[in-house]
């Protein structure tokens, strides 16, 4: 027998509409319509209907409300639109026509009331300005909604309620503040946005811990009207559970059933309070998954029937108010509806779900005779295993046991979760399927696991021979690079030979045909610079202490190209005299700007032998076999086993890679470093020799050391092999520090900003500086940090820095571009000279060792497997030419460094790259700054003005308000938007009223109907 289908009203917003009539339009104006006079003629019927569209999409209003405006006359539409538009234009509402001026209020309004108490007077304008955003965002168009929202409005307000000191919780200002996001609400496009914020109904949640009853009320409702909100039933469940956590609930709801059930003496507050908690509670058991999930509705019931519901709706009855007593009856009939469909299920007239044992026998007599019937046998079984005493984690068990239930309950195909999910990762479909394919399952990991152990032996394989064939690819490109370098080299370098031998052939024709007779001839070179007309301040000036280079100096560098009188006809000397005087003006404010400083950090390049000690020396012999023949010290032999053991080659493999020279790759670049500490001695191998007859019984690093001594050179061969796999990593250290020397050193040459940065210094400085201090034809590249020594006598934060970076933006805006004229100045400020030059000669000094030593093994006879001649040969034509490479370019970089130095007037020789360039890295640091300051202090400056724009309106504004407030005494009216009506159903009950024209039908499937068991999964037979 299918059951019967209860029809209940259909939760949405078009239940509050229910009447039939259109409804009524008012508006807000104080003055009647007829009495409205307009001086414009209306328009055309289609313009009028263009303008009217515009204004009604401004208001969002909702569909039935759209047709009713549109259905006017079109008299009434003119007037209509003339009144909204003389209100937006209306000068008084200016100021507050803005969203950014509530906003700023609620801000500092936050931040006021952590640092100190207000008066009354003070709380009631604070309450006033959230009341009149409250208004605005009710009654202003939709674009004051739509600025509100992208200021960012909303997290405003929520910011303050998470900020509210207890006086202003329990104040009228909090009930204000849910009344300004309700009124957001109150249209699609606010209440979209608060829907999507991800703390929004969380953080409203959090003001039903407050003892204020309005409050309260007002969340209830807004709670309330979510859960009809499509995606927002659950957004309150999760709001609820988060309240659990911030009020310290023991169980969820249980505050709301604690306010229920007490009595505050005060009628029409207690029975407002106790009308929103029912109302809302039944808006959370039928909304959303409630509309059509049985499951849903008894599992969340559950809930409030253990915490006493039942019996606190009895006392509500005393009450006897209309709309309480509505919820009330609403509550019971679901309850009973639900209880009757459960009962059906189960082939009876009413399930006890107090009796423990009517409710095992049902379940009995439903899965009797089915597959199902050993898995409750079995599930009862374990019960009977689980802890039974008070304390130890029984009570969490069973409590796990209760929620993987619920899981299982409520969970739908797809993995979701109606209610706040009890068990994170909990996947009922996954775990079912799981269960279905164990025994393949088992099957397959045994099999993978075979596979695995076959594949991490195949990739250690595969990774030996992928890193052979890389060390030899890489050999190769190398090899091939070099050989073609070298070919375009003597291809060059015969064009030229052949050029140079015809220039000699023709300059000895020449001079066979021409007789020279050379008088000596005296040439005299007079170098006259030019005299310099500098302006003289009217007043003394602050000086800027900088390095003045003589005249007879500047011949041939950048200062003999400089002319710093055309920086004069740009500069305006009378503000320079002004911003730098000598004497003290007033200043603006006392902070001073920080210098920047440079630190060069040099790590020295270790030698290529060097030997580290420390990792192992602190380990000592634990323990050796009785038997072992051990001649090594013992420290030193512990260490070597240890070495060996990290190794994991036998002395055979180790003693073949070694003659291979590391072929295979089998021996790392830390490995061949640390085998050159234990290079056997010639104390070590006189002692090995005597005892080379008792072999097998000697130690593990005695066996070693002895075989390795027999390897002729096997020092030399290990620092070769050591310095063959270094060679190309040092290489590349060392090369991107001699570029850096050379392009920077290209680049200070170049810089065309960098020229014209120095000519208007100069002039500035000839400008400041008088007597033997000043008329200067040019400076030392150090005196350029000093700029920002030299601070403004009117402000103390403004150096001659700032001032000149004003001058450029001004007048040189390229300049303010230089950092990417001089890319490379802060890699070349880290080099050190000497320290490159010792590398470059530990790379030199090991080249010529690994000749040596070639030359050496070449001279004898070759041992089998011993590849040390043709791998060493190939690697010294690669490595010498890329060597000669390195030192041709670190010549080309100190030429050019040299030039660099000579170019700016300084001494060669007296300066290192770090500390020259280093003074150039530290001006653009302190240049960057600089420009940072100063927009700080610009947008300083803007924010300041525009708050004082602000205040200005708003002073005219709310005096305009106070005389028009004499005058006319006028009231504003609030328009009623459609989250109202919602909120204004749900409080009288409308919402669930069974007499409703809409009424929803349950959703349940055909197999549901059928087999009477709620949602039920097909029954899979599992093995165990």
């Amino acid at each position: 027998m299918h059951p019967r289908k209860r029809t209940r009203p259909t939760l949405g917003f078009m239940c509050c509409f229910s009447s039939s009539e259109p409804p009524e339009i008012n508006l807000k104006d104080s003055v009647p319509l007829q009495l409205l006079e307009f001086s414009a003629p209306m328009p055309p019927e289609e313009e009028l209907h263009a303008r009217f569209s515009e204004l009604v999409d401004e208001l969002d209003l909702t569909d039935k409300n759209r047709e009713a405006m549109f259905a006017l006359p079109a008299e009434k539409k003119w007037q209509i639109y003339c009144s909204k538009k003389k209100e937006q234009e209306d000068p008084n509402k200016l100021a507050t026509s803005w969203p950014d001026y509530y906003i700023d209020r609620i801000n500092s309004m936050a931040a006021m009331q952590t640092l100190f108490a207000f008066e009354e007077e003070e709380m009631e304008m604070r309450n006033k300005v959230v009341e009149d955003l409250k208004t605005a965002l009710r009654t202003q168009p939709m674009r004051f909604v739509t600025r509100f929202i992208e200021l960012d409005g909303l997290t405003c307000l929520l910011n303050f309620l998470k900020s509210m000191d207890y006086e202003t919780s329990e104040s009228r200002i909090h009930t204000s503040i849910i009344g300004c996001i309700k009124a957001l609400m109150n249209n699609s496009q606010g209440r979209a946005h608060v829907l999507a914020h991800p703390q929004s109904i969380n953080t409203i949640s959090q003001s039903l811990r407050q003892d204020n009853i309005k409050t309260k009320v007002a969340v209830l409702e807004i709670l309330g009207a979510v859960c009809l909100v499509p995606d927002g039933h659950k957004k309150v469940l999760q709001a609820m559970v988060h309240y659990q956590k911030y009020a310290a609930e023991r169980t969820r709801f249980q505050s709301l059933l604690n306010e229920l059930d007490r009595s505050t003496r005060h009628y029409r507050d207690e029975v407002n309070l106790k009308t929103a908690i029912m109302s809302f509670i039944n808006a959370v058991l039928n909304a959303g998954v409630g509309e059509d999930s049985l499951e849903f509705r008894v599992h969340l019931r559950y809930e409030f029937l253990m915490l006493g519901i039942q019996p606190v709706i009895e006392k509500l009855r005393a009450h006897d108010n209309a709309t309480l007593d509505r919820h009330l009856d609403f509550f019971e009939m679901v309850r009973n509806e639900d209880e009757l469909e459960l009962a059906k299920c189960f082939d009876t007239t009413h399930v006890d779900t107090k009796s423990a044992g009517q409710m095992f026998e049902l379940i009995k007599k439903k899965l009797s005779n089915t597959d199902a019937y050993p898995h409750l046998l079995s599930i009862l079984k374990h019960c009977l295993q689980m802890p039974y005493k008070r304390g130890a984690g029984s009570i969490q068990q069973w409590q796990l046991l209760d929620r993987i239930l619920q899981q299982i309950v409520l969970q739908d195909e797809k993995g979701e979760n109606p209610d706040v999910s009890p068990l994170d990762n909990f996947n009922v479909k996954n775990i079912i399927r799981m269960l279905v394919n164990e025994n393949e399952v088992k099957q397959w990991r045994d099999q993978a696991e075979k596979f695995r152990k076959e594949h991490v032996e195949l990739m250690a394989r595969l990774e030996r021979k992928e890193r052979e064939c890389e060390t030899k690819t890489q050999e190769k490109d190398d090899m091939m690079k070099t050989l073609n370098k070298m070919k375009d080299k003597l291809q060059k370098e015969g064009v030229e030979l052949r050029s140079a031998r015809e220039h000699v052939l023709d300059l000895s024709s020449h001079i066979s045909n021409i007789s020279v007779s050379s008088p000596s001839v005296n040439f005299y070179s007079t170098t006259s610079l030019r005299t310099k007309s500098i302006p003289q301040p009217s007043q003394p000036l602050k000086s800027f202490n900088w390095s003045k280079l003589g005249e007879n100096k500047i011949t041939g560098t950048i200062w003999y190209e400089i002319d710093d009188r055309r920086a004069f006809k740009v500069l305006d000397l009378k503000d320079i005299e002004k911003m730098f005087s000598a004497y003290q003006r007033q200043q603006v404010c006392k902070c001073g700007t920080q210098e920047s400083h440079l630190k060069n950090e040099s790590k020295p390049f270790s030698l290529f032998l060097q030997k580290e000690t420390g990792s192992m020396d602190d380990l000592y012999l634990s323990s050796r076999k009785v038997k072992e023949l051990s001649v090594i010290d013992g420290r030193r032999a512990q260490n070597c086993v240890i070495l060996l053991s990290k190794l994991k080659m036998s002395n055979e493999e180790i003693k073949r890679a070694i003659l291979e020279m590391d072929e295979r790759e089998e021996l790392a670049k830390d490995m061949l470093e640390q085998l050159l500490k234990f290079v056997p001695e010639k104390s070590d191998i006189d002692l090995l020799e005597e005892h080379k007859h008792e072999l097998e019984r000697m130690a593990r690093a005695d066996r070693f050391l002895f075989e390795m001594s027999r390897i002729d050179h096997y020092q030399q061969r290990i620092q070769s092999l050591f310095f063959k796999k270094k060679f190309a990593e040092r290489l590349a250290e060392i090369k991107p520090k001699v570029e850096a020397i050379l392009c920077a050193s290209r680049e200070v040459m170049r810089s065309k900003h960098l020229t014209q940065v120095l000519e208007v210094v100069l002039a500035f400085g000839n400008f400041m500086n008088k007597g033997q201090r000043g008329n200067a034809y040019g400076f030392k590249v150090s005196s350029l940090n000093k700029i920002i020594d030299t601070k403004s006598s009117i402000d103390r934060n403004i150096t001659m820095l700032h001032y000149l970076i004003i001058i450029f933006e001004k007048h040189y805006p390229d300049i303010l571009n230089i950092q990417q004229d001089l890319a490379f100045i802060p890699e070349a400020a880290k080099v050190n000279l000497a320290e490159l030059e010792k590398e470059v000669f530990i790379i030199r000094s090991g080249l010529k060792a690994l000749e040596a030593e070639l030359r050496y093994q070449q001279s004898r006879a070759c041992d089998w497997g011993d590849k040390f001649v043709p791998v060493v040969s190939d690697f010294i034509t690669v490595a010498s030419f890329s060597f000669s490479e390195l030192e041709e370019l670190l010549a080309e970089a100190k030429d050019k460094f040299s030039k660099s130095l000579k170019h700016f007037g300084e001494e060669e020789g007296c300066m290192q790259p770090d500390e020259f360039f280093g003074i150039f890295d530290i001006f653009l640091q302190s240049f960057s700054e600089a420009r940072h300051d100063l927009e700080n202090m610009q947008r300083r400056k803007e924010e300041e003005e525009r708050r004082m724009r602000m205040e200005a309106m708003l002073k005219d504004q709310r005096e305009r308000e106070r005389r028009a407030k004499k005058s006319t005494g006028g009231s504003v009216s609030e328009e009623v938007g459609e989250f109202d009506d919602l909120v204004s159903a749900l409080r009288s009950g409308e919402v669930f009223d069974k007499d409703s024209k809409l009424k929803h039908k349950r959703k349940r499937s055909a197999n549901q109907l059928a087999d009477c068991g709620g949602r039920e999964r097909p029954v899979t037979k599992v093995n165990y």
